[in-house]
């Protein structure tokens, strides 16, 4: 790959996240919110009231466009945190490889797999530890903020909660031997399947993901939870860590509703 200065990357990799993020958010929301009848107390929810968006109606543009200003914080944090990989790459410092290898497509699916579990986990780990009464407020509140998740909640971290996710995609390239391409599809596969876990439960079909598979892999079901209840459900692709560490909720993991939940309460608790 031909190099560049660390500018340049800021530039390039702010504009690829944000453009990124705007389509998968926004072609989510076209499909599955603007086609919905709303009225105008919910397009405009007061600031001052307690009361979620009914099912059925648009999020208010108010909550959104939160969501919005802090993912373009998110997007400038994470373009930072490429820029710097980049440059490390450029310098020979990193794992990083491109072209052919002789490590072929096996290592490649091999490593795709390997270091989405290894996210997974420090995923798991940073979330919860964001929801300790202690780091909640300055780490993590922005994102629990708007009353329902919506795709644009999905990148919508406050900066702090940014540079830690961040440093795992940055650390990741010193220690396994990773192809551009792989590292691509990670980042790809993050974006989109955090658009997938905020997703209304009310605008998906009743099967999805709410089958087998779904005790297993982490969809809009098992995510809205932890919107309602912060307690539970930390993960970010499979549940696994949320059963060894107790934080499943009891009646997800006995059987799965193939129906959502009447209303979006906000969660009380910050535990």
């Amino acid at each position: 790959m031909q190099s560049h200065g660390f500018g340049f990357y800021v530039v390039v990799f702010f504009a690829v996240i944000v453009l990124r993020y705007f389509l998968v958010a926004g072609i989510s929301h076209l499909l599955l919110y603007r086609s919905e009848p709303t009225g105008a107390a919910a397009i405009m929810a007061p600031a001052a009231s307690s009361q979620p968006p009914a099912i059925g109606r648009r999020p208010s543009r108010r909550w959104i466009g939160h969501d919005i200003r802090l993912s373009m914080m998110s997007a400038a944090i994470f373009a930072l945190a490429t820029a710097a990989m980049m440059t490390a790459y450029n310098h020979g410092f990193t794992l990083l490889y491109d072209g052919t290898s002789m490590r072929g497509l096996l290592y490649a699916a091999f490593s795709y797999g390997a270091v989405l579990i290894l996210q997974d986990g420090y995923f798991f780990a940073t979330h919860r530890l964001f929801h300790h009464p202690a780091l909640f407020a300055r780490w993590h509140q922005g994102h629990h903020r708007s009353p329902c998740p919506t795709p644009w909640t999905s990148f919508a971290f406050d900066p702090a909660e940014a540079a830690v996710q961040a440093v795992f995609l940055v650390a990741i390239v010193f220690v396994v031997p990773l192809h551009v391409v792989t590292l691509l599809a990670v980042l790809t596969t993050m974006s989109v399947w955090a658009v997938v876990n905020h997703l209304g439960l009310d605008r998906l079909p009743g099967s999805f993901p709410h089958h087998w598979l779904g005790r297993w892999v982490i969809g809009p079901q098992h995510h809205s939870l932890h919107h309602r209840r912060h307690s539970v459900h930390f993960g970010l692709y499979f549940t696994f860590w949320d059963i060894l560490c107790g934080t499943q909720d009891p009646v997800y993991s006995r059987e799965l509703s193939p129906r959502p939940e009447p209303s979006c309460p906000v969660s009380p608790g910050t535990s």
